[in-house]
C-alpha cells in the first residue's frame, strides 16, 4: 500500500457515509459460512465490517483488516462484546500467520498475490471464500482492470490445493451501488500430506 492508498480510503469513509452503513453479509459468505471446520476467522479488506460483525455474531472469531483506520474505528465501536480484533494493516505487506485460521474471507476486493498467501495461513481443511467483481460488459462501472476478475479466474488460482465447493458467476444485489458482474467461490484447503 501506498500512503495514498490508506489517504484515498480515509478520506472515502469519512465523507461518504454510505459506504459505513450497516448492510446484510455477502451472498457467498451467508451461504458459505458454516462450511467452515472451527470458529477462527480473517477478513480481509473488512470495510466497515458487514461481514466480521455477521461470523462474530455466529460464534466465530475474527481477525478484521482494512487499510482505511475511519473503517476499523467504526468496526471497533461496533464490534463491542464481540470477539473481534480490528487490526488497520497493509494488504500489500501483510504476512499472515501460518496454519491458524478456519476460514478467510476476500470480499469486494482483489490480490490475487495475497490469495495465494492466505492459502498458507489455512488450516488444512480451512475454507476460503472469495467474492469480488468480474469484467464484463453489462458493469455500470468499469474500474481498473487490474481489480477485476476474468470469467472464471478464481477457479484457476484456487485450483491447486483446494477443492472448490462452490463456484458461481451472478450479478449483485441491490444493496450495492453500481450494477455489477461478480465471481463467488467457496474452496476447502486440501491436507498438505
Amino acid at each position: 500500500m501506498a500512503v495514498s492508498d490508506k489517504v484515498k480510503w480515509d478520506e472515502k469513509y469519512r465523507t461518504d457515509t454510505g459506504l459505513l452503513q450497516r448492510s446484510e453479509p455477502a451472498k457467498f459468505v451467508r451461504e458459505h459460512f458454516r462450511k467452515a471446520g472451527g470458529k477462527r476467522a480473517i477478513d480481509l479488506a473488512c470495510g466497515g465490517g458487514r461481514n466480521t460483525l455477521f461470523l462474530a455474531r455466529h460464534g466465530f472469531c475474527v481477525d478484521a483488516l482494512d487499510i482505511s483506520s475511519v473503517a476499523i474505528e467504526t468496526l471497533r465501536k461496533r464490534s463491542e462484546g464481540l470477539c473481534v480484533d480490528a487490526i488497520c494493516v497493509d494488504l500489500d505487506r501483510f504476512e499472515p500467520r501460518k496454519g491458524i485460521y478456519d476460514l478467510a474471507l476476500m470480499v469486494n476486493f482483489l490480490d490475487r498475490g495475497l490469495i495465494r498467501r492466505m492459502a498458507e495461513a489455512l488450516k488444512p481443511g480451512g475454507l476460503f471464500i472469495v467474492e469480488t467483481y468480474m469484467k464484463h460488459d453489462g458493469n455500470e462501472k468499469t474500474g481498473n482492470p487490474d481489480f477485476l476478475l476474468e470469467p472464471g479466474e478464481l477457479k484457476e488460482i484456487l485450483g491447486q490445493g483446494f477443492e472448490i465447493l462452490s463456484y458461481e458467476e451472478f450479478w449483485n444485489g441491490e444493496e450495492e451501488r453500481y450494477r455489477m458482474r461478480k465471481q463467488g467461490v467457496a474452496a476447502r484447503k486440501q491436507d498438505d500430506g
